[in-house]
């Protein structure tokens, strides 16, 4: 198992990992996560990542959070898919003016976050002193066990201030079971459900400011980057801890002793999982670059849409690793049991994701490259 030096709590780290990688299977079978493996992520400090420090947050680096997920995802891609979100809606709080983020973190910088822009007919009426809301948001990643959601008046467009972000208590939202997809299985992407709800001024931010990065208070680096510098991040994390799981199996399969036909491919699965050790290593150096470049300071001269190129890219080799190794492992890794045809599922619904599509990532890069 990796390990991630720089964490503030190392031991409590690896339990969360362990106990995750424990009930990988339940996760998958049941679709949700154990109660323990939530509060293990919590007890590990991944809720307390990037809250502000006078809260008693961590303000840890992205480098330190990179790794630290993808130590998780080496055990469970669900389980780190949660860990990393609870990191990063603690990055979206900070965007909240201060009053807001008095409230959301009055209890302790371990407040669960979620968060959903997949806004599904929402109202958002303006009253005295605040907002109306009510509505629907999709996939609410580990909406089951949150203590706020943030959630978008409208799907985000560019440049359009008048899309807001409220954060909103759980006394005030319920949530539809609605999350079926061919992997994933844990992370329990529900539907989020308010009826209606008073949200006050200071619980409101502007999306467009999240997009740039413009932090109401004096923040780290990590909370300042615009958003699709470290989005890709939040994302392809628990992918590459998946990939070095596949990696791991492989090298397992491939140690077994084997004749017949089997013995005659064994130099093609070889040339196959060298290729794949590669093209992992390379998402790993291109998503340490991506944190590094965040952590360093503000996002200039096209430096935030390499970032977002970078970690899109990085995904497309991770996924190719994978496939590779699911083909190195042929029918035995298909097998209902057997965890090559879960991280395989889990791979390539991850990558699905919108954050995570290469060609608008690659427009964007071209379009501040030539300055259009």
């Amino acid at each position: 198992m990796t390990v991630v030096g720089n964490w503030p709590d190392p031991d409590a780290l690896t339990a969360a990992a362990e106990r995750a990688g424990a009930e990988a299977a339940s996760a998958d079978a049941t679709g949700c996560i154990g109660a323990d493996v939530v509060e293990a992520l919590t007890a590990a400090g991944f809720p307390t990542c990037f809250v502000p420090r006078r809260w008693g947050g961590a303000e840890l680096s992205l480098d330190a959070v990179t790794r630290a997920v993808a130590l998780v995802g080496e055990q469970n891609a669900s389980a780190a898919w949660i860990a990393s979100l609870l990191a990063y809606n603690g990055r979206f709080g900070a965007y909240l003016p201060i009053d807001g983020q008095k409230e959301i973190w009055a209890e302790g910088p371990e407040t669960r976050l979620v968060s959903s822009m997949v806004a599904a007919g929402v109202t958002a009426e303006q009253v005295h002193g605040g907002w109306s809301l009510r509505g629907r948001w999709l996939y609410v990643s580990g909406v089951e066990f949150a203590d706020w959601a943030l959630v978008s008046s409208a799907p985000p467009r560019e440049g359009d201030r008048s899309i807001l972000v409220f954060a909103v208590h759980r006394d005030a939202f319920t949530h539809e079971r609605s999350w079926s997809s061919i992997g994933m299985h844990g992370t329990g992407s529900h539907t989020l459900v308010v009826d209606e709800v008073f949200v006050p001024e200071y619980r409101t931010f502007v999306w467009d400011d999240m997009r740039q990065g413009v932090v109401p208070l004096p923040a780290t680096h990590a909370q300042a980057a615009p958003l699709f510098s470290v989005n890709g991040l939040t994302f392809a994390a628990p992918i590459l801890g998946a990939a070095r799981y596949a990696l791991r199996l492989a090298h397992q399969h491939l140690s077994a002793a084997v004749s017949g036909a089997r013995a005659a491919s064994r130099q093609s699965s070889r040339v196959a999982f060298t290729r794949a050790a590669g093209e992992i290593d390379a998402a790993e150096l291109l998503l340490a670059r991506v944190a590094a470049t965040a952590d360093a300071g503000p996002a200039r001269d096209g430096l935030a849409e390499r970032s977002h190129r970078d970690a899109t890219l990085a995904v497309e080799l991770l996924v190719e690793a994978v496939d590779r190794l699911f083909r190195v492992t042929g029918t035995r890794g298909q097998a209902a049991s057997h965890g090559m045809q879960r991280v395989w599922r889990d791979v390539h619904a991850a990558a699905s994701h919108a954050a995570l599509q290469f060609e608008p990532a690659a427009l964007a890069y071209t379009r501040a490259l030539l300055n259009e």
